[in-house]
């Protein structure tokens, strides 16, 4: 097998996604990535993960919410629920009640501790966006906002 000679030419650029950058979704994926990386470091230290943040913020927001509501709410399977349940139940931030006249549903509240671990991890996850958004102006976050929102108004549901 004869060996090619190629000739020395000066460095390559790097490669790099911009044939992608067309597709809305790789785009919203992308910048997805970013935040959610930030974010995970942003809320780390505060204890929580993405997942129990999440879990904390309905709980927060729908007090004796179930734990059936609640993974429909997060669009996650109930099992998967369990998990997170029994995390911010064990870190004292939830508490977990039996629903009156039904022996297999717990309703979910949480505690004096979880309440102000929430009310902190607002403002730090609002200081993170606001760093992650900075190159917008404040209308262009709004209106950010509001796009992704009508994306997410078309979904369809079973």
């Amino acid at each position: 097998m004869a060996k090619v000679a190629r000739k020395q030419t000066a460095a390559a650029p790097a490669p790099n996604d911009e044939v992608l950058r067309q597709f809305y979704g790789y785009s919203l994926k992308h910048s997805y990535l970013l935040i959610r990386d930030d974010m995970i470091q942003t809320i780390e230290p505060l204890g929580l993960r993405v997942a129990t943040f999440s879990a904390l913020a309905i709980i927060n927001a729908h007090p004796d919410i179930t734990q059936t509501q609640l993974a429909q709410a997060l669009r996650i399977e109930r099992s998967g629920v369990v998990v997170l349940v029994d995390e911010l139940e064990n870190a004292d931030l939830i508490g977990r009640n039996r629903v009156p006249g039904d022996r297999r549903s717990y309703a979910l509240r949480a505690t004096l501790a979880g309440q102000k671990l929430w009310k902190k991890a607002v403002a730090t996850v609002h200081e993170h966006e606001r760093v992650m958004l900075s190159a917008l102006t404040e209308d262009e976050q709004k209106t950010l906002k509001d796009l992704l929102w009508r994306i997410g108004a078309t979904e369809k549901f079973d």
